[in-house]
Protein backbone atom coordinates (compact mmCIF):
# COMPACT_ATOMS: atom_id res chain seq x y z
CA UNK A 1 0.00 0.00 0.00
CA UNK A 2 0.97 3.31 -0.84
CA UNK A 3 1.48 6.07 2.34
CA UNK A 4 -0.89 8.77 2.48
CA UNK A 5 0.68 12.36 3.20
CA UNK A 6 -0.97 11.61 6.50
CA UNK A 7 0.53 8.18 7.41
CA UNK A 8 4.03 8.59 5.44
CA UNK A 9 6.02 5.92 5.64
CA UNK A 10 8.62 5.92 9.04
CA UNK A 11 12.31 5.24 8.12
CA UNK A 12 15.00 4.59 10.63
CA UNK A 13 16.57 7.25 9.51
CA UNK A 14 16.18 10.50 7.45
CA UNK A 15 19.74 12.75 6.92
CA UNK A 16 19.28 16.22 6.11
CA UNK A 17 21.98 17.36 4.19
CA UNK A 18 24.24 15.26 1.86
CA UNK A 19 28.03 16.59 1.90
CA UNK A 20 30.69 13.97 2.79
CA UNK A 21 29.33 13.17 6.34
CA UNK A 22 25.88 12.04 4.96
CA UNK A 23 27.53 10.33 1.85
CA UNK A 24 29.43 8.54 4.46
CA UNK A 25 26.72 7.49 6.24
CA UNK A 26 24.95 6.46 2.74
CA UNK A 27 27.56 4.60 2.19
CA UNK A 28 27.69 2.65 5.62
CA UNK A 29 23.79 2.38 5.01
CA UNK A 30 23.84 0.71 1.52
CA UNK A 31 26.80 -2.27 3.30
CA UNK A 32 24.13 -2.55 6.25
CA UNK A 33 21.61 -3.48 4.29
CA UNK A 34 23.67 -5.56 1.44
CA UNK A 35 25.21 -7.36 5.14
CA UNK A 36 21.36 -8.07 5.61
CA UNK A 37 20.32 -9.75 2.55
CA UNK A 38 23.39 -12.38 2.47
CA UNK A 39 22.46 -12.97 6.43
CA UNK A 40 19.22 -12.52 7.42
CA UNK A 41 19.86 -12.22 10.82
CA UNK A 42 21.62 -9.34 10.42
CA UNK A 43 19.78 -5.97 11.17
CA UNK A 44 18.73 -3.59 8.59
CA UNK A 45 17.62 0.12 8.79
CA UNK A 46 15.71 2.16 6.09
CA UNK A 47 16.73 5.59 5.19
CA UNK A 48 16.67 8.73 2.95
CA UNK A 49 18.92 11.65 2.36
CA UNK A 50 17.70 15.33 1.71
CA UNK A 51 19.72 17.54 -0.09
CA UNK A 52 18.86 21.12 -1.53
CA UNK A 53 21.76 21.24 -3.95
CA UNK A 54 20.35 19.72 -7.15
CA UNK A 55 23.23 17.48 -6.82
CA UNK A 56 26.45 16.49 -5.39
CA UNK A 57 28.69 18.99 -4.74
CA UNK A 58 31.43 20.00 -2.05
CA UNK A 59 33.45 23.44 -2.39
CA UNK A 60 33.12 23.89 -5.72
CA UNK A 61 33.87 27.03 -6.03
CA UNK A 62 37.42 26.48 -4.08
CA UNK A 63 38.37 23.29 -6.49
CA UNK A 64 41.57 25.07 -7.45
CA UNK A 65 43.32 23.45 -10.46
CA UNK A 66 46.83 22.36 -8.03
CA UNK A 67 45.25 22.60 -4.77
CA UNK A 68 46.02 19.25 -3.24
CA UNK A 69 44.00 17.60 0.12
CA UNK A 70 45.09 18.18 3.77
CA UNK A 71 44.77 15.00 4.63
CA UNK A 72 45.76 10.97 3.34
CA UNK A 73 43.18 9.39 1.18
CA UNK A 74 43.42 6.61 3.38
CA UNK A 75 40.71 8.87 5.47
CA UNK A 76 38.45 8.69 2.61
CA UNK A 77 34.76 7.48 3.58
CA UNK A 78 35.17 3.64 4.71
CA UNK A 79 38.73 2.35 5.00
CA UNK A 80 39.18 3.69 8.56
CA UNK A 81 36.01 2.00 9.31
CA UNK A 82 35.96 -1.22 6.97
CA UNK A 83 38.96 -1.04 5.04
CA UNK A 84 37.66 -3.95 2.35
CA UNK A 85 35.32 -1.71 1.47
CA UNK A 86 34.67 -1.51 -2.69
CA UNK A 87 33.60 2.29 -1.70
CA UNK A 88 37.30 3.13 -0.96
CA UNK A 89 39.62 6.06 -2.58
CA UNK A 90 41.70 3.14 -4.37
CA UNK A 91 38.72 1.51 -5.12
CA UNK A 92 37.61 4.50 -7.18
CA UNK A 93 41.01 5.28 -8.65
CA UNK A 94 40.92 0.92 -9.75
CA UNK A 95 37.33 2.22 -11.57
CA UNK A 96 38.63 5.03 -13.27
CA UNK A 97 41.78 3.28 -14.30
CA UNK A 98 44.59 5.33 -12.48
CA UNK A 99 45.58 3.26 -9.85
CA UNK A 100 48.50 2.50 -11.23
CA UNK A 101 49.55 6.16 -11.83
CA UNK A 102 48.37 7.25 -8.82
CA UNK A 103 50.82 4.48 -6.88
CA UNK A 104 53.74 5.61 -8.93
CA UNK A 105 52.74 9.65 -7.70
CA UNK A 106 53.97 8.75 -4.26
CA UNK A 107 51.90 10.91 -2.35
CA UNK A 108 49.10 10.77 0.14
CA UNK A 109 47.62 13.98 -0.87
CA UNK A 110 45.25 14.29 -4.08
CA UNK A 111 44.21 16.74 -5.74
CA UNK A 112 41.50 18.44 -4.05
CA UNK A 113 39.46 17.88 -7.80
CA UNK A 114 40.13 14.37 -7.77
CA UNK A 115 39.42 13.83 -4.05
CA UNK A 116 35.91 15.77 -5.46
CA UNK A 117 35.81 13.01 -8.12
CA UNK A 118 35.61 10.60 -5.41
CA UNK A 119 33.43 11.68 -3.56
CA UNK A 120 30.78 12.29 -6.61
CA UNK A 121 31.44 8.68 -7.19
CA UNK A 122 30.58 7.55 -3.94
CA UNK A 123 26.99 9.88 -4.22
CA UNK A 124 26.31 8.49 -7.41
CA UNK A 125 26.11 4.98 -6.18
CA UNK A 126 23.70 5.55 -3.48
CA UNK A 127 21.32 8.07 -5.67
CA UNK A 128 18.47 6.14 -5.10
CA UNK A 129 18.51 7.07 -1.04
CA UNK A 130 18.59 10.79 -1.98
CA UNK A 131 16.10 13.26 -2.97
CA UNK A 132 18.25 16.07 -4.46
CA UNK A 133 16.47 19.97 -5.11
CA UNK A 134 14.74 18.86 -1.78
CA UNK A 135 15.22 22.25 1.48
CA UNK A 136 14.25 21.04 4.24
CA UNK A 137 12.49 24.14 5.86
CA UNK A 138 10.97 22.46 9.52
CA UNK A 139 11.26 19.12 11.91
CA UNK A 140 7.92 19.21 13.04
CA UNK A 141 7.12 16.32 16.64
CA UNK A 142 5.34 13.19 15.57
CA UNK A 143 3.53 12.30 19.43
CA UNK A 144 2.99 8.50 20.30
CA UNK A 145 -0.18 7.21 22.20
CA UNK A 146 1.72 8.43 25.73
CA UNK A 147 2.71 12.17 23.98
CA UNK A 148 6.33 11.35 23.79
CA UNK A 149 8.00 12.89 21.00
CA UNK A 150 8.79 9.85 18.95
CA UNK A 151 9.03 9.93 15.60
CA UNK A 152 10.20 13.46 13.69
CA UNK A 153 8.68 14.63 10.15
CA UNK A 154 10.96 16.35 8.05
CA UNK A 155 9.46 18.76 5.96
CA UNK A 156 11.39 20.06 2.73
CA UNK A 157 10.03 21.61 -1.03
CA UNK A 158 11.25 21.78 -4.39
CA UNK A 159 12.13 24.63 -6.50
CA UNK A 160 8.56 24.50 -7.56
CA UNK A 161 7.12 24.33 -4.05
CA UNK A 162 5.82 21.03 -3.93
CA UNK A 163 6.46 20.10 -0.46
CA UNK A 164 7.28 16.54 0.87
CA UNK A 165 7.15 14.85 4.35
CA UNK A 166 9.52 12.67 5.34
CA UNK A 167 8.66 10.68 9.15
CA UNK A 168 11.33 9.11 10.96
CA UNK A 169 12.55 7.47 13.84
CA UNK A 170 15.80 9.24 14.25
CA UNK A 171 17.44 12.64 12.22
CA UNK A 172 21.03 12.85 10.85
CA UNK A 173 22.11 16.65 10.63
CA UNK A 174 24.81 17.24 8.21
CA UNK A 175 23.94 20.69 7.20
CA UNK A 176 27.41 21.90 6.83
CA UNK A 177 29.12 25.28 7.38
CA UNK A 178 27.89 28.70 6.85
CA UNK A 179 30.54 31.44 5.47
CA UNK A 180 32.05 33.85 8.13
CA UNK A 181 32.32 37.22 6.51
CA UNK A 182 34.21 39.93 8.61
CA UNK A 183 32.41 42.06 10.98
CA UNK A 184 30.55 44.52 9.07
CA UNK A 185 31.42 43.70 5.79
CA UNK A 186 29.02 42.20 3.69
CA UNK A 187 29.04 39.94 0.34
CA UNK A 188 28.19 41.66 -2.66
CA UNK A 189 28.90 41.80 -6.13
CA UNK A 190 32.53 42.93 -5.56
CA UNK A 191 32.90 41.22 -2.30
CA UNK A 192 33.02 37.36 -2.24
CA UNK A 193 33.54 34.58 0.27
CA UNK A 194 36.08 32.63 -1.23
CA UNK A 195 33.54 29.54 -1.01
CA UNK A 196 32.61 31.03 -3.95
CA UNK A 197 35.28 32.16 -5.73
CA UNK A 198 35.90 29.98 -8.68
CA UNK A 199 31.96 30.91 -9.96
CA UNK A 200 32.61 34.51 -9.29
CA UNK A 201 35.52 34.52 -11.29
CA UNK A 202 33.45 32.95 -14.05
CA UNK A 203 31.14 35.47 -14.09
CA UNK A 204 33.65 37.71 -14.87
CA UNK A 205 33.87 36.29 -18.35
CA UNK A 206 37.18 35.35 -19.78
CA UNK A 207 38.28 38.67 -20.97
CA UNK A 208 37.78 40.24 -17.99
CA UNK A 209 40.91 41.47 -16.65
CA UNK A 210 40.43 42.85 -13.23
CA UNK A 211 43.62 45.12 -11.89
CA UNK A 212 43.35 45.19 -7.92
CA UNK A 213 42.22 42.11 -5.53
CA UNK A 214 42.19 42.60 -1.69
CA UNK A 215 42.16 39.17 0.19
CA UNK A 216 41.58 38.81 3.70
CA UNK A 217 42.39 36.19 5.84
CA UNK A 218 45.72 34.05 7.20
CA UNK A 219 44.44 30.45 6.75
CA UNK A 220 44.90 27.60 3.88
CA UNK A 221 42.03 28.86 2.08
CA UNK A 222 42.78 32.91 2.34
CA UNK A 223 46.94 31.90 0.84
CA UNK A 224 45.73 29.42 -1.76
CA UNK A 225 43.44 32.54 -3.33
CA UNK A 226 46.12 34.86 -3.46
CA UNK A 227 48.08 32.52 -5.47
CA UNK A 228 45.88 31.91 -7.54
CA UNK A 229 44.89 35.45 -8.32
CA UNK A 230 48.28 36.09 -8.47
CA UNK A 231 49.00 33.46 -11.25
CA UNK A 232 45.90 33.90 -12.99
CA UNK A 233 46.03 37.38 -13.33
CA UNK A 234 49.55 38.30 -13.96
CA UNK A 235 48.77 42.16 -14.35
CA UNK A 236 47.22 42.75 -11.27
CA UNK A 237 47.96 43.44 -8.09
CA UNK A 238 46.82 41.00 -4.81
CA UNK A 239 46.79 42.87 -1.09
CA UNK A 240 46.91 40.29 1.12
CA UNK A 241 45.40 41.09 4.71
CA UNK A 242 45.88 39.73 7.60
CA UNK A 243 46.26 39.91 11.65
CA UNK A 244 49.16 37.51 11.74
CA UNK A 245 52.68 38.42 11.18
CA UNK A 246 52.86 36.22 8.67
CA UNK A 247 51.31 33.25 7.54
CA UNK A 248 51.96 29.93 10.04
CA UNK A 249 52.76 26.50 8.82
CA UNK A 250 50.60 23.69 9.67
CA UNK A 251 51.51 20.98 12.02
CA UNK A 252 51.33 18.23 10.17
CA UNK A 253 54.17 16.12 12.19
CA UNK A 254 53.05 12.25 12.93
CA UNK A 255 52.34 12.68 16.56
CA UNK A 256 50.18 16.13 16.23
CA UNK A 257 48.05 14.09 14.09
CA UNK A 258 47.18 11.76 16.48
CA UNK A 259 44.99 14.63 17.56
CA UNK A 260 42.80 13.41 14.43
CA UNK A 261 42.89 9.41 15.90
CA UNK A 262 39.53 8.31 16.62
CA UNK A 263 40.69 7.44 20.20
CA UNK A 264 41.29 11.03 20.66
CA UNK A 265 37.62 11.74 20.38
CA UNK A 266 37.22 9.43 23.53
CA UNK A 267 40.26 11.10 25.34
CA UNK A 268 38.22 14.88 24.41
CA UNK A 269 34.83 13.86 25.51
CA UNK A 270 35.90 12.35 28.86
CA UNK A 271 37.91 15.64 29.19
CA UNK A 272 37.17 18.60 31.77
CA UNK A 273 35.84 21.73 30.53
CA UNK A 274 39.04 23.54 30.95
CA UNK A 275 40.95 20.66 29.59
CA UNK A 276 39.00 20.62 26.48
CA UNK A 277 39.98 24.28 26.06
CA UNK A 278 43.73 23.34 26.63
CA UNK A 279 43.68 20.81 24.29
CA UNK A 280 42.13 22.88 21.37
CA UNK A 281 44.46 25.50 22.20
CA UNK A 282 47.57 23.47 21.96
CA UNK A 283 46.09 22.19 18.26
CA UNK A 284 45.07 24.87 16.89
CA UNK A 285 47.99 24.56 14.65
CA UNK A 286 47.14 21.49 12.80
CA UNK A 287 43.65 22.91 11.11
CA UNK A 288 42.84 26.41 12.13
CA UNK A 289 44.81 29.72 10.31
CA UNK A 290 47.78 27.88 9.52
CA UNK A 291 48.82 27.06 5.69
CA UNK A 292 50.94 24.03 4.18
CA UNK A 293 54.85 24.87 4.53
CA UNK A 294 55.24 24.60 0.43
CA UNK A 295 52.20 26.89 -0.31
CA UNK A 296 54.14 29.73 2.53
CA UNK A 297 57.27 28.87 0.74
CA UNK A 298 56.11 29.82 -2.97
CA UNK A 299 54.12 32.81 -1.53
CA UNK A 300 57.43 34.43 -0.35
CA UNK A 301 59.31 33.30 -3.31
CA UNK A 302 57.26 35.14 -5.24
CA UNK A 303 57.33 38.59 -2.82
CA UNK A 304 61.07 38.22 -3.04
CA UNK A 305 60.99 38.03 -6.69
CA UNK A 306 58.62 41.03 -7.50
CA UNK A 307 61.13 42.73 -4.49
CA UNK A 308 63.99 41.94 -7.57
CA UNK A 309 61.62 42.71 -10.68
CA UNK A 310 60.40 46.26 -8.95
CA UNK A 311 57.07 45.22 -9.26
CA UNK A 312 55.50 44.39 -5.91
CA UNK A 313 52.68 42.54 -7.21
CA UNK A 314 51.98 40.60 -4.37
CA UNK A 315 51.97 42.71 -1.18
CA UNK A 316 51.30 41.29 2.48
CA UNK A 317 49.60 43.81 4.81
CA UNK A 318 50.39 41.89 7.83
CA UNK A 319 49.32 42.91 11.40
CA UNK A 320 46.43 44.55 10.02
CA UNK A 321 42.32 44.37 9.81
CA UNK A 322 40.14 45.41 7.54
CA UNK A 323 38.16 48.64 8.96
CA UNK A 324 35.87 49.00 6.91
CA UNK A 325 34.43 48.59 3.41
CA UNK A 326 32.75 51.34 0.27
CA UNK A 327 31.55 49.68 -2.55
CA UNK A 328 32.02 52.56 -5.69
CA UNK A 329 30.40 52.77 -9.15
CA UNK A 330 33.75 51.22 -10.43
CA UNK A 331 35.32 49.29 -6.97
CA UNK A 332 36.23 48.98 -3.60
CA UNK A 333 37.63 51.08 -1.20
CA UNK A 334 38.99 48.66 1.25
CA UNK A 335 40.04 50.88 5.07
CA UNK A 336 42.85 48.40 6.43
CA UNK A 337 43.87 49.35 10.24
CA UNK A 338 47.58 48.98 11.12
CA UNK A 339 46.96 47.05 14.36
CA UNK A 340 50.51 48.31 16.20
CA UNK A 341 49.76 51.57 14.95
CA UNK A 342 46.09 52.20 14.53
CA UNK A 343 46.83 53.84 11.23
CA UNK A 344 44.15 54.06 8.84
CA UNK A 345 44.80 53.16 4.71
CA UNK A 346 42.68 53.25 1.83
CA UNK A 347 42.80 50.82 -0.80
CA UNK A 348 41.56 50.86 -3.88
CA UNK A 349 40.51 47.68 -5.13
CA UNK A 350 37.98 45.87 -7.98
CA UNK A 351 36.95 42.93 -5.81
CA UNK A 352 37.41 41.88 -2.13
CA UNK A 353 38.06 38.20 -1.20
CA UNK A 354 37.02 37.06 2.34
CA UNK A 355 38.86 33.88 3.15
CA UNK A 356 37.98 33.97 6.75
CA UNK A 357 36.38 30.70 7.60
CA UNK A 358 32.22 29.46 8.35
CA UNK A 359 30.00 29.18 11.01
CA UNK A 360 29.07 25.90 12.24
CA UNK A 361 25.22 25.38 11.40
CA UNK A 362 23.10 24.96 14.14
CA UNK A 363 20.34 22.38 13.71
CA UNK A 364 18.29 23.77 16.43
CA UNK A 365 16.90 26.80 14.03
CA UNK A 366 15.16 24.16 12.16
CA UNK A 367 13.52 22.02 14.98
CA UNK A 368 10.54 24.92 15.73
CA UNK A 369 8.81 23.39 18.86
CA UNK A 370 11.59 20.36 19.23
CA UNK A 371 13.95 22.53 19.96
CA UNK A 372 13.20 23.65 23.26
CA UNK A 373 13.45 20.16 24.03
CA UNK A 374 17.51 19.83 23.80
CA UNK A 375 19.67 20.28 26.20
CA UNK A 376 22.35 23.63 25.96
CA UNK A 377 25.25 24.00 28.23
CA UNK A 378 25.79 26.96 30.14
CA UNK A 379 27.21 28.73 26.75
CA UNK A 380 24.18 28.21 24.85
CA UNK A 381 26.10 25.47 22.71
CA UNK A 382 24.14 21.67 22.55
CA UNK A 383 24.91 19.55 24.98
CA UNK A 384 25.53 16.26 22.85
CA UNK A 385 25.89 12.66 23.92
CA UNK A 386 29.15 9.99 22.64
CA UNK A 387 26.96 8.55 20.36
CA UNK A 388 26.82 12.49 18.60
CA UNK A 389 22.63 12.22 19.80
CA UNK A 390 21.84 15.68 20.79
CA UNK A 391 21.16 15.11 24.81
CA UNK A 392 17.24 16.20 25.27
CA UNK A 393 14.50 16.09 27.72
CA UNK A 394 13.06 12.22 28.40
CA UNK A 395 9.61 13.43 26.68
CA UNK A 396 11.99 12.89 23.43
CA UNK A 397 12.38 9.76 22.88
CA UNK A 398 13.69 9.76 19.09
CA UNK A 399 17.11 10.68 17.76
CA UNK A 400 18.90 13.55 16.88
CA UNK A 401 22.16 13.38 15.29
CA UNK A 402 24.42 15.53 14.46
CA UNK A 403 27.47 15.31 12.05
CA UNK A 404 29.42 18.89 12.48
CA UNK A 405 29.00 21.01 14.92
CA UNK A 406 30.25 19.04 17.99
CA UNK A 407 33.65 20.21 18.53
CA UNK A 408 33.11 21.60 21.99
CA UNK A 409 32.38 17.68 22.69
CA UNK A 410 34.33 15.87 20.20
CA UNK A 411 36.64 17.82 19.39
CA UNK A 412 38.65 19.25 16.42
CA UNK A 413 38.05 16.64 13.65
CA UNK A 414 34.14 16.90 14.21
CA UNK A 415 33.95 19.46 10.88
CA UNK A 416 36.84 17.37 9.19
CA UNK A 417 37.02 14.43 6.94
CA UNK A 418 39.55 13.07 9.51
CA UNK A 419 37.19 10.79 11.38
CA UNK A 420 33.89 10.54 9.13
CA UNK A 421 34.56 7.08 8.45
CA UNK A 422 34.76 5.51 12.44
CA UNK A 423 31.69 8.22 13.19
CA UNK A 424 29.26 7.16 10.79
CA UNK A 425 29.72 3.90 11.81
CA UNK A 426 28.86 4.84 15.70
CA UNK A 427 25.92 7.01 14.41
CA UNK A 428 24.59 3.75 12.57
CA UNK A 429 25.69 1.24 15.75
CA UNK A 430 23.81 3.78 17.93
CA UNK A 431 20.37 3.94 16.01
CA UNK A 432 20.79 -0.07 15.02
CA UNK A 433 20.71 -0.08 19.08
CA UNK A 434 17.68 1.78 19.64
CA UNK A 435 15.40 1.30 16.56
CA UNK A 436 13.07 -1.82 16.17
CA UNK A 437 12.00 -3.19 13.01
CA UNK A 438 8.16 -1.75 13.17
CA UNK A 439 6.85 0.88 15.39
CA UNK A 440 5.62 -0.64 18.41
CA UNK A 441 3.43 2.38 19.65
CA UNK A 442 1.14 4.18 16.71
CA UNK A 443 2.70 7.48 16.42
CA UNK A 444 -0.01 10.01 16.14
CA UNK A 445 -0.23 13.60 14.55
Amino acid sequence: MTPTPASPQVHDLVGIGFGPSNVALAVALREQRERAAADPAAPALSGVFLERQPEFGWHRGMLLDDATMQVSFLKDLVTTRDPASDFSFLSYLHQVGRLHDFINHKTLFPLRSEFHDYLAWCAQRVADQVGYHREVFAVEPVRDGGGRISRLDVLSRDPAGAVRRDRARNVVFAPGLTPRMPEGVEASARVWHNEHLLHRLAELGPDARPARFVVVGAGQSAAEVADHLYQRFPGARVDAVFARYGYSPSDDSSFANRIFDPEAVDTFFDAPREVKAEIMGYHRNTNYSVVDPDLIDALYRRVYQDKVRGTERLRLLNTSRVAEVDETGSGVTVTVEHLPSGKHTPIEADYVVCATGYHPSDPRGLLGEVARHCLADDAGRPMVQRDYRLATTDEVTCGIYLQGGTEHTHGISSSLLSNVAVRVGEILASIGARSTAVDAVPAQR
